[in-house]
């Protein structure tokens, strides 16, 4: 670059992106982070003039300012500026607000877009830079205000009719009615019983140490199709009287096919899948799984390489491939298992979700040649576990399919007592080439592939004589539908068409974080409030809160995406019928019951009704009288050593509006509370007293001295148990393991076990 020549202004999301993108184009370009989004609609308000054809109102976030401000400059002082966000809507959205709002639309600016970040795609991005789509940013625009609206508008109906603070909204309020509806089948379903019955046969005329196998009856033989008719076994009373009948019989071969199966790999990682598998193989969230994976597509430190990006655009929902890379996964597998695991050409995928709306590739590697075990010391654990994942599916698309040998015996049984003939089918699965399983193989919720070589069969041959060995009756009932796992509710989501790649995880969080939801193990949960919350949007709002309905939305959404429809019209076609049901639905009950407990303030009969912490008792009079009263058994009751400074009896944690706090455990009799002090296993440095957490009234912690006010003593950061080299004085924690002293100025590093218990 000559001397003097202005830089080209870069502008990414995430700090690492901008890291790696820097390192690729060099000293001619200025990267900067915009560190996520930098506009939005106001926290306080709609922020949507319902009045004037739903024109948005975004506002810049007070913590984004600085860093708009720093993007206004740069770009003030470029030759160019260059818009390099995410290649989605969201990507896009975020450059159109970055172009608004750090006052970018005077300069020469472009958009660019790569799936990959690697020297090749990067820069070949850069030489082929486009305008933004704002066809993709008004998609990106309706949905936002489609949420804001429902979110704004149905909010505060829970509020009045439930309790302050739950939330709706229109993808989460729907994946929770999925998990509603799912545990109430599983609530009703009655289990249907019903019997297998297996004989354990060998050849009449082979030793009598041969191998023997097993076949399960399935029907009487004979019937369409020579392909005998179906068996139902009921009750124990109805698999007794076969048992005895199939004692009794006589059995031969009626005749065995053998023939040759092939199972394919599984395409490449999607959005979906990658969330689906690793759920099921490394025990990760959704969310987990979405931050990993941006971390891996943003850029890691290789060490020698520097700042890498390993896989490619997380979001996705195409199975595509660039044809570079199957040509690199092809020559890799060549070389690495040989021509046999080869398929004669390289394979397509083609197929996408139902509502796909992205043309991105799928979720690969960058190169196949960055085999996982050559970087793990530069990855973390969990990093390592993900890229394993996204790099042996990958490999394993490209490899020959897994052959099978299935050899499936027909046999007859006819009862001495000349009874109809029963129809028993033994089958044996061996595996005859490994192909791709020789690297990877999909896992599942519900495993039900053949037990491949369980069942070995002697070389049977049409006609021949079976000797019986034993007859096996086994009880079996019917299951319930499987309750969702995050991975399960992802895939429903997914097959159902509601939302997108880029809000799997967040829905999934959402509704857990909410409280509407819980873990049961790996199985999620309705809780007593999602049952209400649910309850309560269903019958008033059966048409918004419908699976239906949702999918219809974002069909509309991607119509706007491809230019087909202008957004306004679709927001006003939602909104019309959302406020007629809001009308509807003002005069609804609050949700509470009715008990036979009288208020101690005024007499009257107290009700249930919820809070921030649960269920708890609450006066009928409310407004006029606001006495209230835990729900016995609502709330477990923690005992402490602690003793009231009123009555000195013992003190009880319980929960409140801010949080957990010290409650005399003669409430109501006696009104003594303070707050629950956490310590933190450090004396104070000025008195020796227990220094403990505290909060301050926006939420920031810091530690104090429990002795306060006597001892004021109060620190910032975290203190640690280690005492300060250099003074002996109180040491608090640093970033990444750093450690600073609070009387002096050493600074240094502590091992982790150091830390203070918390």
């Amino acid at each position: 670059m000559a001397k003097g020549k202005a830089k080209s202004l870069v502008v990414v999301e995430s700090p690492a992106k901008a890291r790696t993108i820097a390192r690729i184009l060099g000293t001619e370009f200025e990267v900067k982070a915009s560190v996520g989004h930098v506009r939005d609609l106001p926290k306080s308000e709609l922020g949507v003039d319902v009045e004037q054809d739903f024109v948005p109102r975004y506002v810049v976030p007070r913590d984004k300012a600085r860093v708009v401000k720093e993007i206004r400059e740069a770009g003030q002082k470029a030759s160019a500026v260059y818009l390099a966000t995410d290649p989605d809507r969201e990507g896009e959205a975020i450059a159109w607000h970055l172009l608004e709002a750090a006052g970018l639309k005077s300069l020469p600016y472009r958009r660019v877009v790569f799936h990959e970040i690697v020297p090749e795609a990067v820069r070949q991005a850069f030489r082929h830079p486009r305008d933004i789509d704002m066809q993709l940013v008004n998609a990106q625009q309706a949905r936002r205000v489609l949420d804001r609206l429902v979110g704004y508008r149905l909010s505060p109906f829970l509020w009045k009719k439930v309790r302050r603070g739950l939330s709706a909204g229109r993808v989460q309020s729907v994946a929770a009615r999925l998990v509603v509806e799912r545990e109430r089948e599983v609530q009703n379903f009655v289990p249907v019983e019903y019997w297998t019955i297996d004989a354990d046969l060998a050849p009449r005329d082979g030793p009598a140490s041969g191998a023997s196998f097993k076949a399960r009856l399935v029907g009487h033989a004979g019937g369409k199709r020579a392909g005998g008719r179906k068996l139902e076994i009921g009750s124990e009373t109805e698999a007794h009287r076969l048992v005895a009948l199939l004692t009794s019989a006589a059995y031969q071969v009626l005749g065995v096919q053998r023939k040759r199966q092939v199972r394919r790999p599984a395409a490449p990682f999607i959005t979906s899948t990658l969330q689906q598998e690793a759920s099921r193989r490394l025990g990760f969230s959704t969310r987990r799984t979405m931050t990993l994976a941006q971390q891996l597509y943003e850029g890691l430190s290789l060490g020698p390489e520097g700042e890498v990006g390993l896989i490619t655009y997380m979001r996705t929902d195409s199975t595509q491939v660039a044809e570079q890379a199957r040509r690199e996964a092809r020559a890799y597998i060549g070389d690495k298992f040989g021509a046999d695991f080869l398929p004669p050409s390289a394979r397509e995928y083609r197929k996408k979700v139902k509502g796909a709306q992205e043309a991105h590739e799928a979720i690969r590697p960058t190169s196949v040649r960055r085999e996982p075990d050559s970087i793990r010391r530069s990855l973390s654990d969990d990093q390592y576990k993900l890229y394993a994942l996204i790099w042996q599916r990958m490999v394993a698309s490209q490899m020959a399919d897994a052959q099978f040998d299935v050899t499936t015996a027909d046999i007859e049984a006819k009862p001495s007592s000349g009874a109809d003939a029963f129809l028993l089918r033994a089958t044996n699965t061996q595996l005859r080439f490994s192909g791709y399983r020789q690297l990877y193989e999909e896992a599942s919720d519900n495993w039900n592939e053949e037990d491949v070589g369980t069942n070995p069969l002697p070389d049977l041959a049409s006609g021949e004589a079976l000797r019986l060995l034993g007859v096996s009756p086994d009880q079996h009932f019917t299951e319930p539908p499987p309750r969702y796992t995050e991975a399960g509710l992802v895939k429903a989501l997914e097959e159902k068409g509601i939302g997108r790649p880029s809000t799997y995880a967040p829905t999934v969080a959402t509704i857990l974080e909410r409280g509407y939801v819980e873990k049961d193990g790996r199985n999620l949960r309705p809780t007593e409030l999602g049952y209400v919350v649910n309850d309560m949007l269903v019958e008033h709002f059966p048409d918004f809160i419908d699976v239906g309905f949702t999918v219809e939305m974002e069909e509309e959404l991607d119509e706007i995406a491809r230019g087909e429809r202008p957004w306004q019209p679709v927001v006003q076609e939602f909104y019309q019928p959302l406020e007629r049901a809001l009308a509807a639905a003002a005069e609804a009950p609050r949700q509470e019951q009715a008990t036979e407990e009288k208020c101690q303030e005024c007499g009257r009969p107290m009700v249930i009704r919820w809070g921030r912490r649960g269920r708890f008792l609450a006066c009928s009079g409310f407004p006029e009288c606001r006495g209230t009263r835990p729900l016995e058994g609502e709330e477990p009751v923690e005992t402490t050593d602690e003793t009231c400074q009123e009555c000195s009896a013992p003190m009880v944690v319980r929960s409140g509006r801010f949080g957990r706090f010290l409650a005399c455990s003669r409430y109501p009799e006696c009104k003594g509370r303070r707050p629950l002090l956490k310590k933190v296993g450090v004396p104070c440095p000025r008195c020796a007293s227990d220094l403990v957490e505290r909060r301050t009234r926006k939420g920031r912690p810091f530690y104090g001295c429990s002795a306060y006010p006597k001892c004021d003593f109060v620190v910032w950061s975290r203190p640690l148990a280690q005492r300060c080299p250099q003074c002996d004085g109180l040491l608090v924690a640093e970033r990444e393991g750093k450690a600073k002293c609070s009387a002096c100025d050493w600074r240094g590093e502590v091992p982790e076990e150091t830390l203070a218990p918390v």
